[in-house]
């Protein structure tokens, strides 16, 4: 594919996370948003205004559009496979938001159909491309704190999401740990054991909606690397995400972000900071822009999309295991996943 062009990308949804891909897409030189598409068009015709992009109500028009290169796939998540199929037909490169699906067996389906295609598929677990967490990554593979035996990861949402929100959600472990599963993946690929305990301690409403307000997660890599994940649907201090690696030479830790590096110092108290970040879409800006770029480059060169459909594949089998365990206080054994796609 020539260089010399900039690569024309459509997007389903205009929700919150339609409005972060569009926003990124019609700001980057190298790209053009074309189409977004949202059976609730009104939606769709704001963005469209403030993007540049033409606002349409059905997959079949995205489909139909000629010299289209990639979709971006930020819709519900009852789509997400049908709009993945379809680009794949239509030989046009996806990138999707996590999940794959809520049902492990729908996205197994899916694998199956669109296995022997080099269509460029990425899944949306963006946090791959934060810079501290990217930078500690590749320091503990280039070997900087030995052998890794300890990652610990902690996720913890400054308040709930909305009740019908969390109804469709699919449970804590599918909906939020799942961005946690795919970063202990990021680490150690191997995982052979989940452990998960949830619990109720602040929230009726999602207590009622059977599902869990707080959660930890322990796994077990095959070389014995242990890795915790600790999640909470509330913070008082703000959107609070940290990773520590741990090895036999030392640690390598990325703390949580604020707007400036000031401190202040008085009778009060000393190195007072301001808030961190109030959520996922000024904590990972930085992210999704990255993702973005690496998309593009996946398209353009038809290098291998990282994270791939089977890393959403076993993101899902994760959850489900975290869901198993804490409903039945057994740890579950998982089977690592094997490439579904040539």
């Amino acid at each position: 594919m020539s260089i010399d062009r900039r690569l024309r990308l459509a997007l389903f949804g205009s929700g919150r996370i339609g409005q972060v891909h569009a926003r990124n897409v019609a700001a980057h030189p190298d790209l053009e948003l074309a189409l977004i598409a949202d059976p609730f068009i009104d939606g769709a015709r704001r963005l469209a205004a403030a993007t540049g992009a033409r606002a349409v109500e059905s997959a079949d028009e995205v489909f139909a559009e000629p010299g289209l290169d990639g979709v971006i796939i930020g819709s519900p998540t009852s789509t997400h496979v049908g709009l993945i199929e379809q680009a794949v037909r239509h030989g046009i490169a996806a990138l999707c938001e996590k999940p794959i699906d809520l049902d492990l067996d729908t996205a197994l389906a899916c694998r199956e159909r669109i296995s022997g295609t080099s269509v460029p598929i990425m899944l949306g677990f963006n946090r791959r491309f934060d810079p501290a967490f990217a930078s500690v990554q590749a320091r503990v593979a280039a070997g900087e704190v030995g052998r890794l035996e300890q990652l610990t990861i902690i996720s913890r949402d400054p308040a709930p999401a909305p009740r019908d929100y969390i109804a469709g959600s699919g449970g804590i472990f599918r909906d939020m740990t799942i961005h946690d599963l795919d970063m202990a993946r990021f680490f150690v690929p191997d995982i052979t054991e989940v452990t998960a305990v949830g619990t109720n301690v602040f929230s009726s409403d999602i207590e009622e909606l059977g599902d869990y307000d707080s959660a930890v997660v322990t796994l077990r890599g095959r070389g014995g690397e242990i890795v915790t994940i600790t999640n909470s649907r509330h913070c008082a201090f703000g959107y609070d995400q940290r990773l520590e690696a741990f090895g036999a030479d030392g640690a390598l830790a990325a703390g949580n972000v604020t707007p400036t590096t000031v401190r202040k110092y008085g009778a009060a108290g000393t190195e007072a900071a301001e808030a961190y970040q109030p959520f996922f879409l000024e904590r990972y800006a930085q992210a999704y822009q990255s993702e973005l770029a690496a998309f593009a480059t996946s398209i353009r060169t038809g290098a291998p999309c990282s994270p791939s459909f089977d890393d959403g594949v076993a993101a899902l089998i994760l959850a489900n295991a975290a869901t198993e365990s804490a409903a039945t206080g057994r740890s579950v054994a998982v089977q690592p996943v094997t490439a579904g796609r040539d």
